[in-house]
């Protein structure tokens, strides 16, 4: 199997260009690629694919196998990878994902793409849709136990579940313990992405991130989405975010007469080989 490993702020993905390669079993592969000591290593597996409604269609498998709904960071590397490569000459495109049609500004420097811009959509902030089992209109700064401590969340989707947690401080969180009990809290029917969220003034802050069948990560493009909205909804924040996360920094916009949100990045291709399964 041919492939192409890219990063969005060290959120890094196995990219398979399905124009050309057929995978079978999409979850087992994922596994075996992202393993970091017996594979090439990744947070998991991108399908770059055909679509019927869209430019491209993405298909995302965490390194668990589990299939996502979307990715932030792997959108931006979609754009990059299918522009270098040429298989699209266009700098506009659009992007088939499970959490919706996404569309994507291509920002081109020497004829590759340095950085993309993503619409990324309305935020959907009703609990039953997220989806997060609190009967409320919207769960915003709401306080809930987890592993005997109580914490304060907003929840909010992106075409995938997020709960934001503020924080005094992100660098000293031991998140390998504390990630998987908000995973996989029973108030989560399809589990959740969490960020750890450290406000530093109206306009930038720190973000750790814990992702559903991945754990820690160094960027979450949805999870940096879902945390400017979260600052947005608890007044600690303007609408334009400059999110630190460990791997880079993401501008996010949130327009609020259109309700959408807009993210920009870089995207970055380390290397490509082939692989024998």
């Amino acid at each position: 199997m041919k492939f192409t490993k890219m990063h969005g702020c060290g959120n890094d993905y196995v990219y398979v260009n399905c124009f050309e390669e057929t995978i079978e079993n999409p979850s087992e592969v994922a596994k075996i690629v992202s393993d970091r000591h017996f594979g090439i290593g990744s947070d998991g597996m991108i399908l770059i694919c055909p679509s019927d409604k869209a430019d491209f269609r993405m298909a995302m498998y965490n390194l668990d196998g589990s299939e996502g709904k979307m990715c932030g960071n792997g959108v931006r590397c979609i754009a990059k990878y299918v522009y270098d490569h040429h298989l699209t000459d266009k700098t506009q495109i659009s992007l088939e994902t499970l959490g919706g049609i996404k569309y994507l500004d291509l920002d081109i420097k020497d004829g590759k793409v340095a950085t993309v811009t993503v619409d990324m959509g309305a935020p959907i902030l009703a609990p039953a849709e997220i989806p997060v089992n609190i009967p409320k209109e919207r769960v915003i700064n709401e306080p809930v136990e987890v592993d005997g401590k109580t914490w304060n969340i907003t929840c909010i989707s992106m075409g995938n579940p997020h709960a934001v947690v503020f924080v005094d401080d992100t660098a000293s969180l031991p998140l390998d313990k504390i990630g998987p009990h908000f995973e996989k809290h029973l108030i989560f029917p399809e589990q959740v992405n969490t960020e750890f969220v450290h406000v530093i003034d109206r306009h930038a802050v720190d973000m750790r991130v814990w992702e559903r069948g991945s754990g820690e990560t160094l960027a979450c493009g949805t999870g940096a989405c879902a945390t400017a909205m979260a600052c947005i909804l608890n007044g600690k924040t303007d609408n334009e975010v400059l999110i630190h996360l460990i791997g880079g920094d993401l501008l996010i916009k949130y327009d609020p007469d259109l309700n959408r949100i807009f993210m920009t990045g870089p995207a970055t291709e380390v290397f490509s080989g082939e692989i024998d399964l």
